[in-house]
C-alpha cells in the first residue's frame, strides 16, 4: 500500500503535467489525485499504522480536516486576494501604473518588473505579489509568448523575494515564528543570495527578448458604463484595494489572526466601499463593477487544482513518506548544504511547507541553534526551489491560473533559468557565509 500511494501521486502529477496531450483537466487529474490518495490511506491504514487498533480511523479523519484547515486557509486566502485584484481591474485602477511605466523596450520592462516584484514580495508574500502583478502583466502585454515568459520571471522573482523576509514565504513564516531565524539576521545573510536567484535567471531571459513590446488594446471590460467612473473612484478602489494587501501582515501581527482573515477583512471593507460608490447607478449601469460580478471570474479550476495538490501532498506526509523522504536524505547526503540543496528541488514537486516542517521536527535547535546557516539556507532553498517547475509555488500556481500558462511550456522555458538562479544563490551563500 506505501508504494501503491506513491504510485498514485506520480500518474497523478503525469497527468497533469500532460494536461494538454491528455485533453483533461489539471484540475481534475488533481482532485482525483488527492482523493485516491487518501482513499488509500484510510484503506491500508492497517499496514501503514498498524499500532493504530480498530478506531485508528478517527485519528486518521482527524489528521485530515486539520490539513483541510490549513489547506482552506490558503484557498481563502487566494480567493480574498484575487477578488480584490480583479475589482481594481475593472475599476481601472491598475491604470495608475501602467500610465507609468512607459519603458516599451522588453528587457528594459522584463528588469523593471521583476525589481518591483521583487521587493513587493518582501513586503507582501509571494502569493499575493504573484497576483497583483500577472494582472499587471495582462494590461502591458500582448504577445502570449512574451507575456509568459514575463511571469515566469515573476514567479521566480516573487519566490526570491519572498525568501530573505520573514513574512515573504510561509516556510520563512514557519521558521520565523519558530525561533530558528530573526528577522535582521535572516534580512543580512539571504538578501544578496535570493538577488542572485533572481539576477541571472534575468540575464538568460534577456537574451530571449528582442524589440518592442506590444501593449493590448484597452478593452472596457464593464462596458461603455466604465467612462462614467470618476478618476477619483478610481484611485479610491485602487488606493484601499492596495491598503488591503499591504496591511495584512500588519493585521496578523497585531491580532495573531491568519493572514486570510485580513484579506476578508480588506475584502468586506472595498465591496462595501464599492456598492456605496455605485448605490446610485441602475443594475445595467453597475454591471461587471460589482464584488458579485467580479467573484464569477475567479478562477474556480484552480483554486480546486490547488485543492487537489495540497490533499494529496498531505495524504503523503500522514502516511510517513515526506518523514521517510527526509530522512533517507540525511542519511545517504549527510552534508548541510547537500541535503537543503535537494529539499529546495523536491519542493518544486511536493509543498515545501510539509518538507520544511519535516527538517524542523529532525533537527533540534540543540543541533543547529538559532540562526545557524543550516535554517538559513533551509529557508532559502525551500523558498527559491519550488520555481523550477510552475506547480512548485504558491505563486505559480496562481499565476498559472490567471495567465493559463501550460506546465510543458514552463518546463522547456523556464525551468533551466530557474535552476541556474538557484545553484547560484547557493553558490553565493555558500562564498559568504561558509
Amino acid at each position: 500500500m506505501f508504494i501503491l500511494i506513491v504510485v498514485v501521486f506520480v500518474l497523478g502529477y503525469f497527468a497533469i503535467a500532460l494536461e494538454h496531450p491528455l485533453h483533461v483537466n489539471k484540475a481534475a487529474s488533481a482532485i482525483l489525485t488527492g482523493a485516491l490518495v487518501w482513499t488509500l490511506v484510510m484503506l491500508g491504514q492497517d499496514a501503514l499504522f498498524p499500532d493504530l487498533g480498530e478506531h485508528g480511523h478517527e485519528g486518521l479523519v482527524h489528521q485530515l480536516l486539520e490539513h483541510l484547515g490549513e489547506i482552506a486557509s490558503i484557498l481563502f486566502f487566494l480567493m480574498g486576494a484575487m477578488a480584490i485584484v480583479e475589482l481594481i481591474d475593472v475599476h481601472g485602477g491598475f491604470r495608475v501604473i501602467t500610465d507609468r511605466i512607459t519603458a516599451t523596450n522588453k528587457t528594459k520592462l522584463l528588469w523593471i518588473i521583476c525589481l518591483i516584484t521583487f521587493f513587493l514580495s518582501a513586503a507582501l508574500d509571494n502569493l499575493t505579489t504573484a497576483i497583483v502583478m500577472s494582472a499587471l502583466l495582462r494590461k502591458l502585454i500582448k504577445d502570449k509568448e512574451t507575456l509568459w515568459l514575463f511571469a515566469g520571471a515573476v514567479i521566480i522573482s516573487a519566490n526570491a523575494g519572498g525568501a530573505w523576509s520573514p513574512i515573504g514565504d510561509v516556510t520563512t513564516i514557519m521558521l520565523w515564528i519558530g525561533g530558528q531565524v530573526t528577522t535582521v539576521n535572516i534580512i543580512g545573510k539571504l538578501i544578496i543570495p535570493s538577488m542572485v536567484a533572481m539576477i541571472l535567471p534575468l540575464i538568460w531571459m534577456g537574451f530571449m527578448l528582442k524589440g518592442d513590446v506590444e501593449r493590448p488594446e484597452t478593452i472596457n471590460r464593464a462596458g461603455h458604463h466604465e467612462a462614467e467612473l470618476t478618476n477619483g473612484e478610481r484611485n479610491l478602489v485602487f488606493g484601499m484595494g492596495v491598503a488591503a494587501l499591504l496591511l495584512v501582515p500588519v493585521f496578523k501581527s497585531i491580532t495573531h489572526l491568519p493572514p486570510f482573515m485580513g484579506i476578508l477583512l480588506g475584502l468586506g471593507v472595498l465591496w462595501v466601499t464599492t456598492e456605496l460608490i455605485h448605490k446610485d447607478s441602475d443594475d445595467e449601469a453597475r454591471g461587471d463593477l460589482m464584488v458579485t460580478s467580479v467573484l464569477r471570474r475567479i478562477d474556480l479550476p484552480s483554486v480546486l487544482f490547488f485543492l487537489g495538490i495540497l490533499v494529496a501532498v498531505a495524504g503523503l506526509q500522514v502516511a510517513g513518506h515526506l518523514t521517510l523522504l527526509a530522512q533517507t536524505l540525511d542519511r545517504t547526503l549527510g552534508n548541510v548544504y547537500l541535503i537543503n540543496s535537494a529539499i529546495g528541488v523536491l519542493s518544486s514537486i511536493v509543498d515545501n511547507v510539509p518538507l520544511v516542517a519535516a527538517a524542523m521536527g529532525m533537527y533540534p535547535m540543540t543541533q543547529f541553534p538559532q540562526d545557524d546557516v543550516f535554517w538559513e539556507l533551509l529557508a532559502f532553498c525551500a523558498g527559491t526551489g519550488g520555481s523550477l517547475l510552475i506547480i512548485g509555488s504558491a505563486a505559480g500556481v496562481a499565476a498559472m491560473g490567471i495567465l493559463r500558462i501550460d506546465f510543458v511550456w514552463y518546463l522547456r522555458r523556464i525551468t533551466i533559468p530557474a535552476l541556474v538562479g538557484y545553484v547560484g544563490g547557493i553558490i553565493t551563500f555558500w562564498l559568504m557565509w561558509h
